[in-house]
């Protein structure tokens, strides 16, 4: 049978390797010296390897085994350490695991930073981290698979879900600067899109079936997320809206040109924090929520985005912000 050292053996060989001697870790432990040498001895007759080098010195040298062995004491304790304060946190209510889903709408910046202070407040809790478009987030808290959702796109009252606006975004109709609608260089007319190619995000999730936003064109292609069609508006191959937060760089290096397009919808699209009625969230789901929400609500708003916009583009007179 393989040896099979116990925690307490582990705990002694770790707490003399770090004390330097035998009769430091007795005071360490408030252990006789006997009690100490006896449960190294047995230590090292179970794995059969001497760990500390004893002849010719006061002090107990680790052998090359011992130092091999110590970083492995020390894994296992320190696992140890971390199931221990994993069940204290579960015992004062603390989830084991945060599953959240977060709409593209949701500034990357935001996301970023409440996820980094997410990890430094609750090193100990799992996340599950899921993102989509339009639906999907939506989709993923109704099934039970996300615990609570940061999003828009709520298509439906469904009175099992708790819904509370946090916040906001909004999009923007742009395209890349050598795109023909670029350089008609006045308001562009519904006339002026109908035949140049759209490119629109398909909802994987099904909850917005039979339901337009702001598809003008009468050329449409549809794409199955906010990521590809960001790249092929940049490469020429079509215009569309995409979330204000994700292309504020692309307009300042001028990868992208706003689209003034009285027809394109820029009214403000609401953020909102989701979570079924009888699954409320925990206290890291809860502190998650108003992280987003103390960022989310300070989102600059259309007007201060158009300020933004035209410091880079000063000859743009009217702004699919406005």
């Amino acid at each position: 049978m393989l040896p099979n050292p116990t925690l307490d053996q582990l705990q002694v060989f770790l707490t003399v390797a770090e004390s330097g001697s035998f009769s430091a870790a007795s005071r360490t432990l408030n252990r006789a010296q006997s009690v100490i040498s006896y449960t190294i001895a047995n230590l090292e007759a179970q794995l059969e390897v001497p760990l500390f080098e004893r002849s010719g010195s006061r002090q107990p040298t680790l052998t090359d085994a011992g130092r091999a062995m110590l970083e492995d004491a020390r894994r296992i304790l320190a696992d140890l350490g971390v199931m221990r304060a994993r069940v204290k946190g579960l015992k004062a209510g603390v989830e084991a695991e945060v599953a959240v889903a977060i709409s593209v709408m949701v500034p990357t910046n935001a996301t970023v930073d409440v996820l980094r202070e997410f990890r430094d407040r609750f090193p100990l809790v799992s996340l599950r981290l899921d993102t989509g478009e339009l639906g999907t987030m939506m989709e993923l808290v109704a099934s039970g698979k996300s615990t609570i959702g940061i999003g828009g796109a709520v298509p439906n009252q469904d009175d099992s879900l708790v819904i509370e606006r946090i916040g906001h975004s909004f999009m923007l109709p742009v395209a890349s600067p050598a795109h023909p609608l670029a350089r008609i260089g006045r308001p562009l007319t519904l006339a002026d899109v109908r035949e140049e190619v759209q490119l629109v995000v398909t909802d994987a999730s099904g909850l917005t079936n039979g339901k337009d936003f702001n598809v003008l064109s009468y050329k449409i292609w549809h794409v199955s997320d906010i990521a590809t069609k960001h790249q092929l508006m940049r490469g020429g191959l079509g215009w569309g809206g995409l979330p204000a937060s994700l292309i504020v760089e692309d307009l300042q290096k001028g990868r992208l040109v706003p689209l003034a397009l009285d027809a394109y919808d820029q009214s403000e699209y609401p953020i909102y924090a989701v979570h079924k009625l009888d699954n409320p969230p925990g206290p890291a789901a809860a502190w998650m929520i108003e992280a987003f929400s103390s960022r989310l609500s300070k989102c600059p708003n259309k007007a201060d985005f158009k300020a933004v916009v035209e410091m880079f583009h000063p000859n743009e007179k009217q702004l699919a912000a406005e």
